[in-house]
């Protein structure tokens, strides 16, 4: 009998919405991902051993869930979320929740897990997600509204380390 989770993921595409990706290998892509919205679209690449996702989001409020075919994730997934601002992003892993949001005014980023935003936490804890807005020439920017641009995210090694079927992630554009 199939369980709760498998169950979920056959189910789960044709509830939240479109596979919006494009692969090198459209036919057996070792990464899927499903968009809650058909206008968002979703661009995978590999470099070695990192994915990295690119997800253009013209609403700014979006939900997407990665998964994997391959027996394992790549070494590296990074996410790279081309909205104006971020006034929060979450990513969940398994019993895994990690949540981020950036200030409009400094560009600051709080990170917080498990729905905890009280007791932030810092580059030196396993789930410290590395985020950097980047401007459209690929350097690094100050500024918020990004013009053109994109939050970088580098996921953390630990949130793969049940090796998940998949991950899901959710965001908010404060200039929508």
């Amino acid at each position: 009998m199939p369980n709760l989770l498998t169950i979920t993921f056959l189910i789960l595409p044709a509830v939240i919405g479109m596979t919006n990706y494009v692969t090198a290998d459209q036919d057996n892509p070792p990464l899927a991902v499903t968009t809650k919205r058909e206008d968002d679209k979703v661009i995978v690449a590999f470099e070695q051993d990192k994915a990295v996702i690119s997800v253009h989001s013209p609403r700014g409020i979006g939900q997407a869930i990665i998964q994997r075919s391959d027996n394992k994730w790549p070494t590296r997934v990074m996410l790279r979320l081309h909205l104006k601002g971020l006034e929060k992003f979450k990513v969940t892993s398994g019993n895994v929740t990690l949540e981020a949001a950036l200030s409009s005014q400094d560009g600051k980023v709080r990170l917080w897990k498990d729905y905890n935003e009280d007791e932030p936490i810092d580059a030196k804890h396993p789930y410290w997600m590395k985020i950097r807005m980047v401007g459209n020439d690929g350097k690094p920017v100050k500024t918020i509204p990004l013009k053109d641009g994109y939050f970088e995210i580098h996921f953390p090694k630990a949130i793969f380390d049940d090796n998940p079927n998949s991950i899901s992630l959710n965001w908010i554009d404060f200039y929508r």
